[in-house]
């Protein structure tokens, strides 16, 4: 039986005395795809760390073609063929593709920095690729694809064995996560091993030719994809009967609710959205479908004062207001979550605390404070409400599992009482479970009497939380859809077709 390149027994990390990692093994073999499959929680970042130099294991061992290895930094792991690419694009947008491949190995000559030579090298290993990417240009006017490219063309630039792609698709369309697969393919057939991490399963059928799946921070199982029913995968990672995950009832909006709390009427900003108009009803949830770049996020930070209108009237009960930035918005009972957790959203370092009650505090000003004591009775009353785990307020928020972090802002949101709640991408990076908890606690928000915008790339999922469906399209808004007069193929029929004349 062929040895694998990558092995790791009996695999343990412990944070105080908590075990992230108890005990796992894992196996991964030269020119194959394989996924690693689990909850938020369930252990597969730290066992990402533990093979790629950012933790060391607490017990256990990590063999790499048969060799014991020990990294004590990423350094060591990159040093021995180990390279990771992040979700976060890791890279430097402000200088070229060439420097950003080259970033910490460039070619000299005479001490200096040999900048042909570096453009020369950049281009092979993107030709090697099948990438047309100019080597000089910068970076960062190029789309996250071909950031994310890029990313994967640094990594293996110096001979890599092992490529960890954390979740690489979270932010790609449909001819974008072609292209990316058509570059892991070839990777593949050179025999660079490759784990794939997503939440999308369709991604993880399509690509991954076996699947390690954990919970707990423990082995779950091995299993070829090929073999191994979705059903199956899902319940594996949950470690209940797939029928739980059922999203709750969608209740139909009442006929006696049918006055917009929210109006908007040829709302244009820039060129990302123009002559939109949107009603949102309390007690319902309008989901928004559109492809990336579609105008989503455009509209959604339109609605919440977040950018300047260059024309058309928002209302609030049918009173015309001006929305010249979030804090008038919020206000007016208008809160938006942003698509982008890390930058727009968690502050990381601050406790889960601190979060939930930071936009409550900035609110009411610095003379305003909030007692400590309120401040902890009102964050706990929250992670109680929305089962943030684990409960503890001191906790840093960064620390916490992706769904987990959604539930925190959520909560932060939910203490200032708004009325209207804009969602973009809500579940995006978080596990099946995790989705369904939130899209439940969406429904759950809506029953309540809020009116609930849920943007995402998911159709699916627009389709199981909302009552109608607003179809966006260059920048415009083409129809709104009752939920139950469309399918997932109808519903991507007219989020596909051409725009109409």
């Amino acid at each position: 039986m062929e040895r694998p390149l990558l092995e790791l027994t009996g695999a343990t990390v412990y944070f105080g005395a908590d075990a992230a990692l108890d005990g796992v093994d894992f196996r991964l073999f030269p020119g194959e795809v394989h996924s690693l499959m689990g909850e938020n929680g369930a252990g597969k970042s730290t066992l990402i760390k533990a093979i790629t130099g950012a933790l060391r294991l607490s017990d256990g061992e990590l063999r790499l073609d048969g060799e014991v290895m020990d990294f004590g930094s990423p350094h060591d792991a990159q040093e021995a063929g180990v390279r990771a690419v992040y979700q976060e694009i890791d890279l430097l947008p402000n200088i070229s593709v060439a420097e950003n491949i080259a970033l910490g190995a460039e070619p000299r000559r005479f001490g200096l920095i040999d900048w042909k030579e570096m453009r020369e090298r950049a281009h092979a290993v993107l030709a090697d690729l099948g990438l047309d990417i100019d080597p000089a240009s910068i970076l960062g006017r190029h789309s996250l694809a071909v950031q994310q490219l890029v990313a994967i063309a640094r990594a293996i630039s110096t001979e890599a064995r092992v490529l960890v792609l954390d979740e690489p698709t979270s932010s790609l369309d449909l001819d974008e996560c072609a292209e990316l697969f058509r570059v892991i393919r070839d990777l593949k057939e050179r025999g660079v091993a490759i784990i794939f991490v997503s939440h999308f399963l369709d991604q993880v059928y399509e690509i991954c030719d076996r699947v390690t799946v954990l919970r707990d921070g423990k082995l779950v199982g091995e299993y070829l994809t090929r073999e191994f029913l979705r059903i199956d995968l899902v319940q594996a990672m949950l470690g209940r009967s797939a029928e739980s995950l059922r999203a709750r009832p969608r209740l139909h909006v009442a006929d006696d609710r049918t006055e917009p709390f929210l109006s908007a009427r040829a709302v244009s900003v820039g060129s990302g959205i123009n002559d939109a108009d949107v009603d949102m009803i309390e007690g319902e949830v309008l989901g928004v479908a559109g492809l990336l770049g579609s105008g989503r996020t455009e509209l959604a930070r339109a609605l919440t004062g977040i950018d300047k209108l260059d024309g058309g009237i928002i209302r609030i009960r049918g009173c015309d207001e001006s929305l010249g930035n979030p804090r008038s918005a919020i206000s007016l009972g208008v809160v938006y979550s942003s698509e982008n957790r890390r930058s727009e959203g968690i502050l990381s370092e601050l406790s889960v605390q601190e979060n939930i009650t930071l936009a409550l505090q900035a609110e009411r000003g610095v003379f305003r404070r909030i007692r400590p004591a309120r401040q902890r009775e009102l964050a706990m009353s929250w992670v109680d409400a929305l089962d943030i785990r684990p409960p503890d307020l001191d906790r840093p928020a960064g620390t916490l599992s992706g769904g987990n972090q959604q539930k925190v802002l959520l909560a932060r949101l939910l203490a200032l009482s708004p009325r209207v709640l804009v969602l973009d991408e809500p579940t995006r990076g978080i596990d099946v479970g995790a989705k369904v908890e939130v899209q439940n606690l969406v429904g759950e928000l809506a029953d309540n009497g809020l009116s609930v915008m849920f943007i995402s790339a998911e159709l699916e999922e627009v389709l199981r939380v909302g009552n109608r469906v607003l179809i966006v399209q260059d920048g415009r808004i083409l129809d709104t859809v009752p939920s139950e007069e469309l399918t997932p193929d109808s519903l991507t029929a007219l989020v596909a077709r051409p725009e109409a004349v």
